[in-house]
């Protein structure tokens, strides 16, 4: 087993610790994604509208939002793996309510919710934390931090991939074993963490809430203009990813005649290409900061096209496919981008803060994406599509005038 060294802290990174990170966003990935393709089930099951079955969805994501920064400012004053591990406690107890409730219960669609606010909380306090803990690890050394968040990211859209083919098969024999399932895999996810995570000891006090709170604000004072940018591109890329992935589900069904694990696997389809473009950007960004512009600004343009033709092409399943594989393959490429632009732009200490934002602004793409495409559907759902290539368009352009690439410090200005 290979060992990566980190000199400063005299830190020993394991496979294992890196197989241990990847499992946490793979697993908070399951517990919002895999329920996707069996939402139509769950409208069935439970007696529920279109609009009631993205708030499934939507729950998760509201909590998470509120409780991201609060965890990141912990984690930054008490230690990551401190943050982490509770988490994932309460997302599996989260994925216990929901299943219990569902299978005990007659009337269970506001216990399931109940359960998913529990998983979204801890959501807040997991997956975010990565991010800065891979900072820790690879203190200084930007193409290894590179390589380890592309990881990360891939691990993050790889479970985006099985989430669509395990929920659909695990829907097919119980349809509310999605639930149950997702406290399985964080257990796994504990034991993991607990084991082979071993996070660099602080070397000084970390400061109090006042000292932290002025620090914020000078670095979204001084950097405010790139990291506004990126946070930006993080709603709007998860607003589009799971807001077309919620019509897929719907229209596999009403229009193509897809269903349980056969669906699931047509679902994995773009999600996949999205996961191949995360690990290869991952692997070739290597901490240049004019690479990674150039492939924000590439996967804009061609996300900002493609998605206005989804709706357009919904009625022939070939081209359907075409046109969010290349939607995907775009997000993909943009996701583990925008991880490392964060991770290195930011010194440690205020590091978890900066990024628990960041996940924040991903969980409100999160939470718009299925409640939006379901109002807009049955009759503005070619134009909803359009305004969002709109806003991708204009993203691009604040891409080019507010990150600069000349140096690395002013890459962050």
């Amino acid at each position: 087993m290979s060992i990566v060294i980190n000199e400063e802290n005299n830190q020993q990174v394991s496979k294992w610790c890196i197989v241990s990170m990847a499992s946490i966003p793979l697993v908070m990935t399951l517990g919002n994604s895999m329920l996707i393709p069996v939402l139509p089930i769950f409208e069935d099951k439970v007696g529920i509208t279109s609009f009631q079955s993205s708030m499934v969805i939507t729950s998760y994501s509201i909590a998470a939002i509120f409780l991201i920064p609060v965890a990141g400012y912990l984690s930054d004053r008490y230690g990551r793996k401190i943050v982490i591990l509770p988490s994932l406690i309460l997302a599996m107890i989260g994925g216990i309510i929901a299943g219990m409730a569902s299978w005990r219960m007659a009337d269970p669609f506001s216990w399931i919710i109940v359960g998913r606010i529990l998983q979204g909380i801890g959501a807040a306090g997991a997956a975010p934390i990565i991010l800065p803990l891979v900072g820790d690890l690879y203190k200084d050394d930007d193409e290894k931090t590179s390589s380890c968040l592309g990881i990360v990211e891939t691990s993050n859209t790889f479970g985006k991939v099985l989430s669509p083919i395990l929920g659909a098969l695990f829907a097919s024999f119980l349809w509310f074993l999605p639930f149950f399932s997702i406290s399985f895999f964080s257990l796994i996810s504990i034991v993991l963490v607990f084991f082979f995570i071993k996070v660099p000891k602080q070397k000084e006090e970390p400061p109090r809430f006042r000292t932290f709170y002025e620090k914020t604000k000078t670095i979204f004072k001084n950097d405010g203009k790139w990291l506004y940018t990126v946070f930006f591109i993080g709603i709007h890329l998860m607003l589009v990813l799971f807001g077309v992935l919620f019509f897929l589900s719907d229209i596999f069904e009403k229009q193509h005649s897809l269903y349980d694990v056969k669906k699931g696997f047509v679902l994995a389809i773009p999600l996949f290409c999205l996961c191949v473009a995360s690990y290869i950007t991952g692997r070739t960004i290597k901490g240049n900061l004019k690479i990674m512009k150039s492939v924000i600004m590439l996967s804009l343009i061609i996300s900002s096209v493609s998605v206005i033709f989804v709706g357009y092409t919904s009625n022939n399943l070939i081209l359907l496919l075409i046109i969010t594989s290349l939607l995907g393959t775009a997000i993909g490429a943009i996701l583990p981008t925008l991880d490392a632009m964060i991770t290195e732009g930011i010194e440690k200490e205020e590091r978890g803060t900066i990024t628990s934002f960041y996940s924040s602004c991903r969980f409100i793409g999160v939470a718009l994406g299925p409640p939006v495409i379901s109002m807009t559907m049955n009759h503005f759902l070619n134009l909803t599509y359009m305004v969002m290539g709109i806003i991708g368009v204009f993203l691009l352009l604040l891409v080019w005038k507010c990150i600069k690439t000349d140096n690395k410090e002013q890459s962050v200005q």
